[in-house]
């Protein structure tokens, strides 16, 4: 637009968006962004109403908005600077979410070809706000300001000594085996010097130098046997025991892990199977108390008299002993003082080590970095996990609860991400936009286990299974570029031909709701071996219950299904809807289950639903049947709502028929204009009532004389 002010002499020009378009920026205008948060309401109103308990996390991936090229964010797990992005990210979200956060920085999964572990960062903090850690200073950045050395980690082992109660002769020097770096030195070529080795395993050039650099007489490390014990006095106690090895000082285990890994237990004395003091983590369907202050936490257990087992070894009036056979290790490693966390039986313990350690830290100015064991599953405790996949950053998100939640969940992780130069979208040769490429699984699930709707009602399972294998659409329309039976989330009809008749038979033996409860150990074998992909792989269908109730250790029992076929989107609005049409489907569900045979797509699964025609179809009847269950959603701007009116029939609904540009109410057989009436009519343009009463026909109709007084 070009206007020209003759009084002035001057050309004044403006620029106006004619129509505005959905774009990655900009999905939804305002006033559709307004519904969608309405509707949100609505379906938690339904899931209150059914009392349903449930909880929506995910895992988001991020790339770098700087390098989207490089190595690290197109094919590989690890590179140069995630880790620094990964930092930045988790104290941002940190600070956002969880003040008074313990953060971790412990070693993540290990897979095939990949020489090394790879990492893992967490911020773990108490759903009832106190904190498990008070100062963020305390806890070393990536790049430390100050270099820990070994005298460093000598001073801070006597000083945690002290904070939990153990004598300061409790902390061990741990060493590298000379022995094994004497046998690598002695299968150099002649003339080749230890730093220049020439091998070439990149990692053993490197663990060579440093050792020898180090020099084998330092110690790598020191190392605190303990362990957690409920004592004869009836409370829990640290204790620990005096290691005595066969050599006369502690040797690791060579290798590049932290030193609390590398503890060469199989030389400590032996200790029976049955008398073996294993760690044994609570079980997540067990009731909690509130959990204590911290403090309180740790005075309980730092000042007893340390009681080794009966079945322990002999000991002298000057000696504690006893069998522990886990330790806490602390390190200087690549200038962080690392403090090795040893695997525990509850939280509380966890945290009231958590608490010995930062009061070392304050009391010694000296920052450091929590590694090693994590934290045991504990309801009364939320997590944020950022670790590397290929190409990418993951963040595994805490659940939300409601939709205001999810919302502010959702819409703080795109924020924060963005300003560590996180972004959620790529683009290919041709220039196409695409998704990040990590995905966003979506994991729903209850506060607690048993709290799970999905092992409170193993139908809701059945019908969700059901639902997908008739709708190709919502696995293919949210997925990224790869589908198929050799993707990350294939169908459970892309795995083996007869697997629908085992999983029908499956379904057969789910209860009906109200009919007798199943254990919850049942639910996850019913269908272990059924979601699964072609190579027999659980975590990679697309419908995963690795989480669910998996009897084979405690992290497996959380009541958790994780949904894995959805792309990231690039923008937070877009997840959220993508969430709102899972909880819509739950809260449907739950009130009407979906019990029919499952369908032989055959090859057509893929003949038809490659086309966009075909999906596009098939998402209008996924959402004719949300609308028809009185969800109000929507289709290519337009959407007809339907509500409740008065009126001597069956289910008597009105509509409000909304596009972009306009809405529409319809209302036939109204008795009375009720307040729901009256708000779902409040914005429409156009509003059209049935106006068909006249009192002379109806006393001249041949109708029973009660229903002419009642209609009068």
């Amino acid at each position: 637009e070009c206007r020209t002010v003759p009084a002035r002499g001057l050309i004044e020009m403006q620029v106006r968006r004619i129509r505005e378009t959905p774009r990655v920026t900009l999905p939804y205008t305002d006033n559709q962004w307004l519904d969608i948060e309405a509707l949100g309401h609505r379906v938690d109103e339904r899931l209150r109403a059914s009392d349903v308990r449930l909880t929506m996390g995910g895992e988001p991936t991020f790339v770098s908005i700087d390098d989207m090229d490089g190595a690290e964010w197109t094919n590989e797990a690890v590179g140069p600077t995630k880790r620094r992005y990964a930092e930045d990210l988790l104290r941002r979200l940190s600070r956002r979410f969880a003040p008074g956060g313990l953060m971790h920085f412990g070693q993540g999964k290990w897979y095939p070809g990949e020489q090394l572990p790879r990492w893992a960062f967490a911020v773990y903090w108490r759903k009832d706000g106190k904190p498990l850690w008070n100062d963020e200073s305390l806890i070393d950045k990536e790049a430390p300001e100050k270099a820990a050395n070994i005298e460093t980690a000598e001073c801070f082992a006597r000083q945690l000594c002290g904070q939990m109660g153990l004598p300061h002769s409790s902390a061990i020097a741990a060493y590298e085996d000379p022995a094994h770096f004497a046998l690598a030195e002695q299968k150099l070529p002649l003339g080749v010097d230890i730093h220049d080795n020439k091998l070439e395993d990149e990692a053993e050039r490197s663990r060579l130098i440093k050792a020898f650099d180090r020099g084998l007489g330092v110690p790598a490390g020191f190392v605190i046997p303990v362990q957690c014990w409920q004592t004869r006095d009836g409370g829990r106690r640290w204790v620990t025991e005096a290691w005595r090895m066969r050599r006369d000082n502690l040797y690791l285990i060579p290798g590049d892990s932290p030193v609390g890994f590398r503890l060469p237990l199989g030389g400590l004395p032996y200790v029976s199977a049955v008398n073996y003091p294993h760690v044994q983590p609570r079980d997540p369907l067990s009731n909690h108390e509130p959990l204590p202050e911290r403090a309180m936490l740790l005075a309980k257990r730092q000042t007893a008299t340390l009681m080794p087992p009966e079945f322990g070894p002999m000991a002298t009036a000057d000696e504690i002993s006893g069998s522990v056979r886990t330790a806490m290790a602390i390190e200087p490693r690549d200038g962080h003082l690392c403090i090795f966390m040893p695997p525990l039986q509850d939280a509380e313990d966890y945290v009231a080590l958590a608490a010995a350690i930062e009061e070392s830290a304050r009391a010694s100015g000296t920052a450091v970095r929590l590694e090693g064991y994590e934290p045991p599953h504990d309801p009364r405790i939320n997590v944020i996990k950022v670790t590397p996949d290929p190409g990418v950053i993951e963040v595994n998100i805490h659940a939300a609860q409601a939709w205001d939640e999810a919302v502010d969940v959702t819409t703080a992780l795109y924020e924060e991400a963005r300003l560590s130069r996180l972004g959620t979208e790529k683009f290919m040769l041709d220039g196409r936009h695409s998704g990040t490429g990590g995905g966003n699984h979506i994991v729903l699930g209850g506060a607690t286990a048993a709290d799970s709707p999905f092992l409170r009602r193993p139908d809701l399972l059945a019908s969700i299974i059901t639902y997908w294998q008739h709708h190709p659409a919502l696995s293919f329309l949210f997925s990224g570029m790869f589908i198929g039976p050799t993707s990350q989330a294939p169908r459970v009809d892309e795995a083996r031909h007869e697997q629908l008749y085992e999983l029908e038979i499956a379904m057969a033996q789910v209860p009906s709701p109200g009919a007798e409860p199943v254990a919850s150990w049942l639910v996850d074998r019913i269908f272990r071996n059924l979601l699964i992909d072609v190579t027999g792989n659980t975590h990679r269908a697309e419908i995963c219950i690795d989480k669910l109730y998996s009897p084979d250790g405690p992290t497996g029992r959380l009541g958790l299904v994780e949904f894995r076929s959805f792309e990231m989107p690039p923008h937070a609005r877009m997840s959220l809807a993508q969430q709102l049409l899972l909880r819509a489907l739950i809260a449907m569900f739950w009130e009407q289950p979906y019990r029919h045979p499952l369908v032989r797509w055959g090859t057509d699964l893929h003949d038809r639903f490659m086309l966009p025609h075909f999906v596009w179809a098939d998402l209008k009847t996924v959402i004719d049947d949300l609308n028809a269950a009185g969800f109000a959603f929507e289709v290519g701007g337009f959407s007809i709502e339907p509500f409740s009116v008065p009126h001597d029939a069956y289910e008597p609904v009105g509509f409000v028929i909304s596009t972009p540009a306009s809405r529409i109410g319809v209302v036939t057989d109204m008795g009375v204009a009720t307040g729901v009436i009256r708000s779902r009519l409040a914005e429409c343009r156009v509003i059209v009532v049935e106006a068909n009463h006249d009192e002379g026909m109806l006393m001249d109709a041949e109708r029973p004389w009660a229903l002419k007084q009642r209609i009068r």
